[in-house]
């Protein structure tokens, strides 16, 4: 019925919005039809409210036509239609002029090459005789009005229905209204862009109407409507109920949240893992280093009820744990010493290892960054300020890493999925345009040295500094503006900074972040857990910022200690935390085991011997391995650069690599050692089991067992090459390359 309604009044010849005859045929169904007399009267056009809705509704203005920066075929619109004037002046000015005709609105470019009257690269985009094509005709044949600069802008949308619970295979229609700023309702679905946030569990087509997929889970899709925004979400669960939802164990208040949903979407968690995978998990989780053969016996042998716990805290007050921290935080700052120089760096690096290693609480971890000065010898976080070489680059680089919120592409239009305008962006930026680096007696100082004034680069409206989400000021604060903005970062009421850093916790110790990606939060990409979100954001807070207590919750969680192992629920469920996921070792991680499961270290280029993958701090040492396991550069502040993908080329690697293999063959190597050590073959059992201690931290199955066994038997003449072989086979296991 939707549809009909939508094809009705677009033959009517009716555009998305803005004028008066148009609201009055867009609206409820008892609003008043137009009169006679107001038909006749001839259409106040307005090119922002009824001929820019027209080019997003039909891509003409997207990144992959004529909105990407060098635009199509020698005509450029604006992105999404962010500067109107622009666009008008490339329609009537640019191309000769030659683009609209109105003394033959029908002969002009645009809408020949729109209705495919003359050949176009993109098609036919508009049917001869529909309400566009109607509206752009008419709005040429009007002289292509610019319209009133007063006339009334869309300040909300909303979308409704805002949520439902959908059976696989079925169906919603989503209807889109705009709210005007002079509090007029129209209905622009027909011009609104939709998008899915996973097209796996719910696609949605053009007209607004979400058909529901055949995985479980909860999904998000997006409407956007000249810079507005809003979302509507579904839930779609597996259509056998499970009555009734059997009790797990309930460790903490995260499994309460996590069960909460699961029983929404009629799927039940899988079984607690076992204590050697849990060990296994929690060394790669933590300090990103295998448990030794010894610590694993140790492990298994120990009764008492509390023991992950305890291995937990342990863990915890290792020093490799503030190496991992300070190698996942260096790529997320930017430790890059070709911009900062060695010493720089260094410095820089210190730093934060040693911020996580005094388990600093997060708040002042931030502030401390955000606030720097002085000589960079005094206050190696101010390094951020120079590896971001702009204020621009500094507040997306901030508002990405600490707060989860990307607002680059505001910059130059407003946000196509948010709600951040350019307003937004530069009162940001406005922070950091005082900040200058000057040299000093002692190197190099940055300081707040001047007090200048942000202009918004279409309308020259005078910009000043605002944090995200509230409205311009009538100046900047003075004095060093970042004092401000570190206050509002770090108050426990700021709705991003707590969120995003346990978001990123959560994803590193789970595989997957309640807001996915983990540096992307806004309205059109909500949390899969909300309420478990804003818990764990709460506790944190409340904890004091305390990073170490904050692994410690996690880590005591049921949710965290599920099996990978699936049940007959929860098969396809990988958003919902219903089992744990396979991890793929970041690359140096993965680096180290191959080298302590072998007893053979690495040597890198213009580092101390012994020293681990883990421990780089500069991410420039050339290693093979590592860039081709996906070792970020640190050219941005995104997640992304670190590749966690698998490939064919990392397989094939672990599989012919002359490197690993003479590592498995080294004379002081752990493979010969325990030769050394069980010379005969009368001891292939203990020599099986220290294998698999080593390479898996576990104890063989039976049928594992039984099959070595077998091999080395049948291969005792040559029985070094046969455990070496054994050894080969473990470390190219998916229960070696992943984290399960």
């Amino acid at each position: 019925m939707r549809r009909v309604l939508s094809a009705t009044f677009l033959l009517l010849g009716c555009s998305a919005g803005g004028s008066a005859w148009g609201q009055s045929a867009a609206t409820s169904a008892d609003a008043a039809a137009p009169s006679p007399e107001s038909a006749d009267r001839t259409r106040a056009f307005h090119f922002e409210n009824d001929i820019v809705p027209i080019f997003s509704r039909f891509g003409c203005n997207s990144s992959g036509c004529h909105g990407k920066a060098e635009g199509q075929n020698g005509f450029k619109l604006s992105v999404f239609g962010f500067d109107p004037a622009a666009d008008r002046a490339a329609l009537l000015q640019e191309g000769r002029g030659r683009r609209i005709f109105p003394p033959a609105p029908e002969r002009s470019l645009l809408l020949m090459k729109a209705s495919g009257g003359v050949p176009h690269g993109g098609g036919v985009r508009i049917r001869r005789g529909s309400g566009e094509y109607r509206t752009l005709r008419d709005w040429i044949a009007a002289g292509a009005p610019a319209g009133d600069p007063n006339a009334p802008r869309v300040v909300l949308l909303e979308v409704s229905p805002k949520e439902q619970t959908l059976a696989m295979g079925g169906t919603q229609q989503l209807t889109a209204v705009a709210v005007y700023s002079d509090g007029r309702r129209v209905d622009v679905t027909d011009h609104t862009r939709f998008q899915s946030n996973a097209e796996a569990l719910a696609r949605v087509d053009e007209f607004g109407l979400v058909t529901a997929g055949d995985v479980p889970g909860d999904v998000a899709v997006m409407a956007a409507y000249m810079g507005a925004v809003d979302v509507f979400r579904a839930i779609v669960p597996r259509p056998d109920e499970v009555a009734p939802f059997p009790p797990p164990p309930t460790r903490n208040f995260i499994d309460e949240l996590v069960d909460a949903k699961l029983r929404k979407l009629n799927i039940v968690p899988s079984g607690m893992c076992d204590d050697a995978t849990f060990l296994r998990r929690a060394h790669l989780d933590l300090v990103g280093t295998l448990p030794t053969a010894d610590e694993t016996r140790s492990f298994l042998a120990d009764a008492h009820p509390e023991r992950r716990g305890r291995l937990v805290d342990a863990l915890l007050q290792r020093p490799e744990f503030a190496d991992y921290q300070a190698l996942k935080w260096s790529d997320l700052l930017r430790v890059d010493r070709q911009v900062l120089g060695h010493k720089t760096a260094f410095a820089y690096y210190q730093w934060i290892r040693r911020s996580f290693a005094e388990n600093k609480p997060w708040n002042e971890f931030v502030r401390e960054i955000v606030t720097a000065e002085g000589p960079l010898a005094e206050a190696p976080a101010g390094a951020l300020y120079k590896v971001a070489k702009s204020p621009g680059e500094m507040a997306g680089t901030l508002s990405q890493v600490f707060l989860g919120v990307r607002i680059e592409c505001a910059q130059c239009h407003h946000h196509p999925f948010d709600r951040w305008s350019q307003t937004d962006y530069f009162g940001m930026q406005a922070y950091f345009t005082p900040l200058q680096f000057k040299p000093a007696a002692g190197g190099e100082m940055l300081a707040s040295l001047s007090n200048p004034v942000v202009t918004h680069p279409r309308s020259g409206e005078a910009i000043h500094a605002h944090p995200l989400g509230t409205a311009n000021p009538a100046e900047s604060p003075p004095g060093d503006r970042r004092r401000e903005l570190a206050a509002w970062m770090t108050s426990p009421e700021n709705p991003w900074l707590a969120r995003a850093f346990v978001n990123r916790v959560w994803a590193q110790l789970t595989g997957r972040g309640l807001v996915e990606p983990v540096d992307d939060f806004r309205l059109t990409n909500p949390p899969t857990n909300p309420e478990l979100l804003d818990a764990l954001a709460r506790r944190f807070i409340e904890s004091g910022w305390n990073v170490r207590e904050l692994y410690r919750t996690i880590a005591a969680s049921r949710t965290y200690q599920l099996s990978t192992t699936p049940n007959q629920t929860n098969l396809r469920d990988e958003q919902n935390h219903s089992r744990a996921l396979l991890k793929r070792l970041d690359a140096e991680v993965l680096l180290d085991a191959i080298c302590q499961t072998t007893g053979v270290p690495e040597k890198f280029d213009g580092v101390p011997a012994g020293a681990r993958a883990i421990e780089l701090w500069d991410s420039q040492v050339p290693h093979y391995f590592l860039k081709l396991f996906g070792r970020p550069m640190r050219a941005t502040p995104c997640e992304c650069e670190r590749v966690v993908e698998p490939s064919v080329g990392q397989v094939l690697h672990v599989l012919n690599s002359s490197e690993i293999q003479s590592k498995l063959s080294h004379e002081g190597g752990r493979v010969a050692e325990f030769l050394r050590r069980w010379p005969s073959p009368a001891d292939d059992e203990k020599l099986l089991e220290e294998l698999y201690l080593t390479f898996l931290s576990r104890q063989p199955t039976k049928d594992e067992r039984t099959a070595t066994l077998q091999y080395l038997q049948r291969h005792g003449n040559r029985r070094r090459q046969a455990a070496e072989d054994v050894a080969w086979s473990l470390l190219n296991s998916v229960e070696f390359l992943f984290n399960h």
